[in-house]
């Protein structure tokens, strides 16, 4: 019977396996139960002698004990797969006599173990297995089962057999296979493709009956030297690997029919293939082969050779020989001549002279012979030979980003510190390429803007990676840079701005279509206007999530935000079609159009309204499509809520602010220079721990909002004061500008103000600046705190001086203290000490049930990140030190902490600790015959 049963595992079993692999083509989800595409069922036949129990099955079948007082091989109790298997899945849907479906749910192979302990000499006899690989627990714990099911015939292990909410495959883990897989002798199909397996397991070479071995779509980058031991086997697929080359071996796989080595890097193959004679298909598209072996003449059984997308620029005659072999030849070179080396490029003009610039050189002179000039922080200037008739001095110098010399649309990022070049009246023969450096962004396009010293205008720009040996970033990468030819000298800085597409209008009509989303489209009919009209289509992006989480519903769905403007600004004489795609995950058949709504943003006003009734919305599959006659901003929401105006209201404005945190840290080496710091909140955990070696300080701030430009000040209290005098210091406050994409640091020395005397516990606040002008009134009164401006406050520390005029850096970090009362007794600094080296991980359960604050149980982990036994040293040295003034009884509330947070054992040391104190007070006070005298003193008052 297994003869037969062998004779039907053929090839075309294994055709479904990889059917992933072909484009457009999907293997579907199996229900429950469901017969999947594998070899032909086979009798079942246990080895009566095979009665070992492995410490594994010893331990599930104590594990269900109440489940049957039977042996394990009684099938009257009911198992529970839940978890992993839905609580509606019973054994039966999933197993049969002879074979296990576990890959049909997900996670579903750590059920495996669950079944093992249940029945393992049923387990034992299952011939067919199926498993899923992406779930890496369950996984795991079935490989440690899989070595004992020695009946098994066929194994699948497969990735991509679930998809996430994007509708992407999720891959699959398997890395390897125990080696005592090899025990498994009657293993003749094994499936293990779609997992992330970088070799072929050693243990495969031990199956003597394996017929067919699947590895589609892997990280295999090398076969075994020893493949050829597989002499059973008959298909072979190795599609979607990383394989350079076939190892000779290959050829002592007699019985092979068919070898898929297709979608992988093959440069050549072994003369060895030749020997293969019972070969019959053989897949080798999708590699980079140039030449096939004359061996392969021999294939006299090969009836199929699929070479397309390779290089051959001829075919071996030998196999044209072959009169029943057919060949796909396709997108290969055949019959061209090779292909010549590329010539050196002949420059049009002798190369230009290098000149690099350091900081402090800001001025250089340029001749008629031009210069490639480097400035520092990475700009670089192309002066072309005969831009200039004689040698001109020109200058440089970054300004600081102020809102002066820094112009922003709407939705703009400024992505570069303005470069100022210099003199402003020099014109040039030839246009000058001048680069600017900008930090990366994931949204919009990047272009350059010019000043003209009226108006800012936006360049044409070019982008490109900077020069190799002018390379100003870490780990020599070069710098990015926003490029445009110039023919005079004046302001640039680099500029994020929404993508834009532009066209021009002509009474004849015309169609624009978004270069960011082909499905944004504008229908211009004839006649729609009377001249000609230049149109600008701005599409900004969306996060749906951002969106649901502002408006508070989980259903919402935007599409994306629409700018149109025209030049010149007077209505259509016909309305245009627009054309948007639905909010992702509606479609017309399913939407419900009363939940659609068209919003027309006034940008002037800063308010939308809803259009829906008056724009002729209607929907197709895809897309909403309606008319409009004039230009604004456009979008589209789907959504249950009623008064839809002002939450996108409310919405909009919130999108154009940053999540921002503050940060102050002092320099360790000099306490009094003070490091001041705003950037977007995802940013702010890379940079303290880049500054964390030099710099120390409190935890950054909570976030705030910020818009892109708008000026804040930083401001020195508590008895700190700046030792600086700066332009941007204004009344002792220091200015900032907030840019998303910049740094927005600043370093100033402090000291004590006037008056102050010794250690000063101060503080910096942060409050706004000035509100820019396009804030809107809701907006602008949403502030937080008492003071309208304020935004943030952090602690600052500054030590005392010593009498040299510098700082104790040597100060005592914790002062003296007398924790305590004498009816409740005291604790020392010692006792303290003592008892913080005996609290662990716990250390904040018990600084809540002190009394401590949420904020400052965060700052003292943030200032001890790395030292736990320090953190919570100081937190019970700040607990205690705010017990100087709560009155008697602050050892007691200790105990009563430490007892609330399930640490008795501390709270009888504490208590052990105080009455051997109270009992060395006593002893004390009868040496010294003090009392006698107060015992006299109470009887008398008695």
């Amino acid at each position: 019977m297994e003869n037969n049963a062998a004779k039907n595992l053929n090839v075309s079993t294994a055709l479904p396996a990889c059917r992933e692999s072909v484009p457009g083509l999907r293997e579907p989800h199996h229900a429950p139960g469901a017969e999947v595409a594998e070899p032909e069922r086979e009798a079942y036949s246990a080895d009566p002698s095979d009665r070992s129990i492995s410490s594994l099955s010893s331990s599930f079948s104590s594990m269900f004990q109440p489940l049957s007082s039977s042996s394990s091989s009684s099938r009257g109790s009911i198992l529970s797969l839940s978890p992993p298997l839905p609580p509606s899945v019973e054994l039966s849907a999933i197993m049969t006599d002879t074979r296990l479906t576990l890959d049909v749910y997900l996670g579903g192979a750590a059920a495996l173990p669950l079944v093992w302990g249940y029945d393992p000499d049923h387990l034992r006899g299952i011939k067919y297995l199926r498993l899923g690989s992406e779930d890496e627990p369950g996984l795991d714990a079935a490989l440690d089962v899989l070595p004992h099911m020695t009946g098994l015939h066929s194994l699948a292990i497969r990735g991509h057999r679930f998809y996430d909410s994007r509708g992407d495959p999720l891959p699959g883990l398997l890395t390897s296979l125990p080696d005592s897989t090899s025990n498994l002798s009657h293993l003749k199909h094994v499936d293990l493709s779609f997992n992330q397996l970088t070799f072929m397991p050693s243990c495969l070479l031990q199956l003597p009956a394996l017929s067919m071995l699947l590895l589609c779509h892997n990280h295999i980058s090398a076969l075994p030297p020893d493949l050829g031991q597989l002499s059973s086997l008959t298909y072979l697929s190795l599609m979607g690997n990383k394989l350079v080359s076939v190892p000779p071996s290959v050829g002592q796989l007699k019985a092979l029919q068919r070898l898929d080595v297709s979608n992988n890097v093959l440069q050549q193959l072994p003369d060895e293939i030749g020997f293969l004679g019972e070969l019959v298909k053989l897949e080798l598209s999708r590699n980079k082969l140039k030449w096939l072996p004359e061996s392969m003449g021999s294939l006299v059984s090969l009836r199929e050779l699929v070479i397309y997308s390779n290089e051959f620029r001829v075919i071996p005659k030998c196999l044209n020989e072959l009169p029943l072999l057919t060949m796909d030849v396709r997108d290969n070179p055949l019959g061209k001549p090779p292909t010549p080396p590329p010539l050196p490029p002949v420059p049009d003009h002798p190369k230009l002279p290098k000149l690099h610039l350091r900081f402090n050189k800001h001025s250089f002179f340029v001749s008629s012979a031009g210069c490639h000039v480097f400035l520092p922080g990475g700009a670089e200037l192309m002066f072309p030979p005969g831009c200039l008739m004689t040698t001109t001095k020109l200058m440089w110098g970054e300004k600081r980003p102020n809102r002066k010399w820094v112009w922003l649309e709407e939705h703009d990022i400024l992505l570069s510190r303005p470069l100022e070049l210099r003199p402003h009246g020099v014109t040039f023969l030839k246009p000058v390429e001048v680069c600017v450096p900008y930090h990366r962004t994931k949204r919009g396009e990047v272009v350059l803007r010019t000043f003209d010293g009226q108006t800012w205008s936006t360049l044409p720009t070019e982008l490109r990676r900077g020069s190799e040996e002018h390379c100003c970033y870490p780990g020599g990468r070069p710098a990015r840079l926003a490029c445009s030819s110039v023919s005079h000298f004046s302001w640039f800085m680099a500029v994020s701005r929404p993508v834009r597409d532009t066209c021009s209008v002509t009474p004849a009509g015309a169609l624009l279509v978004s270069s960011s989303n082909p499905g944004i489209k504008l229908h211009f009919p004839p006649d729609s206007t009377a001249q000609t009209r230049t149109i600008t289509l701005q599409v900004l992006q969306v996060s749906e999530f951002e969106v649901q989480a502002l408006c508070g519903d989980p259903q919402a769905r935007v599409s994306p935000l629409l700018c149109l403007s025209q030049t010149p600004t007077s209505q259509f004489l016909q309305p245009v079609k627009v054309q948007i795609p639905l909010p992702p995950g509606i479609t017309g058949h399913e939407a419900d159009v009363s939940q659609l709504h068209v919003l027309h943003g006034d940008p002037a006003a800063q308010t939308w309204t809803d259009i829906t009734s008056q724009v002729s919305l209607y929907v197709t599959h895809l897309y909403a499509i309606f008319y409009i006659t004039h230009f604004s901003w456009y979008w589209l929401w789907y959504t249950t809520q009623r008064c839809v105006s002002g939450v996108v209201r409310k919405v909009y404005q919130r999108l154009k602010q940053f999540k921002v945190q503050f940060l102050v840290l002092q320099r360790k080496s000099d306490p009094a220079q003070v490091l001041l710091q705003c950037l977007p909140a995802n940013k702010m955990e890379g940079r303290v721990q880049s500054l964390s070696e030099q710099y120390d300080g409190p935890h950054p701030s909570d976030l705030c909002d910020l818009l892109e430009g708008e000026q804040f000040f930083a401001g020195f209290e508590k008895g700190l004061d700046i030792v600086t005098d700066r332009p941007d210091c204004v009344e002792g406050r220091l200015c900032f500008v907030f840019y998303s994409s910049l740094k927005n640091v600043k370093e100033v020395y402090i000291c004590s103000a006037q008056g102050q005397k010794g250690p000063v516990r101060g503080q910096v606040s942060f409050y706004r600046g000035e509100i820019p002008s396009n804030l809107p009134e809701e907006v602008a009164k949403k502030r937080k705190g008492l003071d309208t401006q304020w935004l943030a406050t952090l602690p600052l520390r500054l030590p005392a001086l010593n009498s040299d005029n510098s700082f104790n850096m040597e100060e005592f970090q914790y002062p003296p203290l007398n924790l305590g009362d004498p009816e409740s007794g005291y604790l020392t600094e010692a006792n303290l000490l003592s008892i913080s080296l005996q609290i662990g991980r716990d250390w904040r359960v018990i600084g809540i049930n002190l009394g401590m604050s949420y904020e400052v149980l965060d700052r003292i982990q943030y200032k001890h990140r790395d030292n736990l036994g320090a953190l919570v040293l100081d937190m019970l040295f700040h607990w205690a030190r705010g017990q100087r003034n709560a009155g008697p009884g602050s050892v007691s509330r200790l105990v009563a902490a430490m007892t609330e947070s399930g640490r008795r054992d501390l709270a009888e040391e504490i208590e052990d600790i105080v009455s051997l104190g109270r009992r060395k007070y006593t002893e004390s006070l009868k040496r010294v015959g003090l009392e006698a005298e107060s015992s006299s003193v109470g009887e008398a008052q008695q």
